[in-house]
């Protein structure tokens, strides 16, 4: 006779009990399938522009030595992060993804008395990070819908619920999912009110693609206020998001905490590869710069001309406001092979979320949009 199965779940600790896996989206594979190669994929915030040729070179001659373990310490990529950034290779830790590098701070740092703080239309992995350690996260309102930052983070608003049992601050700039951004100014703002103790992380997924101005990475502030966290990813401008490549730049003793927690050989060896060729391709990160800001244009003036309110973006991607028609467009356009990405998981039930395709893929989106909207059927 089998022994009966434990509750797992009542075995688990108080974090993960109340943990919610994260959400990825639609099923691509079924829907790839199903579509046979024509459909259109907007929903993930990937770039359509492809990768860097010398990181699909260094892919290749990467592979003979795949029955080796990669690189424990990533230190050729540190060293071409550490000279892209400005930093000594001791102020960078690698991940699988940037999302690892998230969960791991918060998993370090956070915890019952230890509080996370976000703003309310964060990134849904801030949440996930502190109820995975168990600790009270506390989410600050955002800018309201008539700012200029619609949604957006609101400085002071984060200011004011931090308290002295706040550990760890998470924003995101420009931030996912609404596309917005604050300027270097503010950001300075801020930290001269928080208080010593309070570890501000800034997910700079999307940093690559910025054109706005007033916007200045969180790197500046490195070499003055150790308790600046910068976080970047290959998964977006360098498009190895199969890949899994993430990092983190911050004080030398924080990263040396960080690397006692941090799982040996998180990286993958044709990851470590692609991304130091990648970075050393700064005229393919600058063309898919150009090429993406004005795919952004091109697509923010084509749905504010049909009517839609469209959130400034300094991203990949585009936040849409649909209204009560939001679910119906969104279904219907699946049904025509075009993937986009609901919001309501983030509160934002009347908007989706456009990523930025190809010049033709705008096209189709915009076209089948028009079709949705003057409410003709799907194939």
């Amino acid at each position: 006779m089998s022994a009966a199965a434990p509750d797992f779940d009542a075995l688990a600790q108080p974090g993960i009990r109340s943990l919610r896996a994260y959400d990825p989206g639609h099923d691509l594979v079924a829907l790839r399938a199903a579509h046979a190669g024509s459909l259109i994929e907007l929903g993930s915030n990937e770039s359509p522009f492809g990768i860097a040729p010398g990181a699909m070179d260094a892919i290749t001659a990467a592979l003979p030595a795949l029955y080796r373990y990669p690189d424990p310490r990533g230190g050729a990529l540190k060293q071409a992060l550490a000279e892209t950034h400005g930093v000594g290779p001791e102020q960078i830790i690698l991940g699988n993804g940037s999302h690892e590098l998230l969960m791991l701070l918060g998993q370090v740092f956070a915890g019952p008395n230890a509080g996370v703080v976000a703003s309310q239309f964060g990134f849904a992995v801030y949440a996930l990070a502190a109820t995975a350690a168990n600790a009270p996260l506390r989410l600050a309102p955002a800018l309201p819908h008539t700012a200029v930052m619609a949604r957006g983070h609101d400085l002071d608003a984060i200011a004011d619920v931090i308290d002295v049992s706040t550990r760890l601050l998470y924003l995101a700039n420009p931030n996912n999912p609404t596309g917005t951004w604050y300027s270097g100014a503010g950001f300075a703002a801020l930290l001269a009110k928080l208080p010593a103790n309070v570890l501000v992380v800034v997910d700079e997924a999307y940093r690559e693609y910025v054109t706005a101005p007033d916007f200045v990475s969180a790197s500046q502030w490195l070499a003055r206020d150790p308790r600046v966290i910068v976080t970047g990813t290959f998964s977006k401008a360098h498009a190895l998001a199969g890949l899994r490549v993430g990092y983190a730049l911050a004080a030398p003793g924080l990263i040396a905490v960080l690397e006692r927690a941090r799982e040996s050989f998180n990286v993958n060896a044709l990851g470590l590869a692609a991304a130091k060729a990648s970075l050393a391709d700064a005229t393919h990160i600058d063309q898919v710069r150009v090429r993406n800001a004005e795919q952004r244009q091109w697509l923010t003036d084509a749905l504010r001309a049909r009517g839609l309110f469209v959130y400034p973006s300094q991203t990949n991607f585009v936040l849409v406001e649909f209204g009560n028609d939001t679910l119906r467009i969104e279904d219907e356009l699946l049904k025509r092979g075009i993937v986009l990405r609901p919001m309501a998981g983030y509160g934002l039930a009347e908007c989706l979320r456009i990523s930025l395709g190809t010049a033709d893929e705008n096209m189709r989106l915009v076209a089948a949009l028009d079709a949705v909207m003057a409410g003709e059927g799907g194939r």
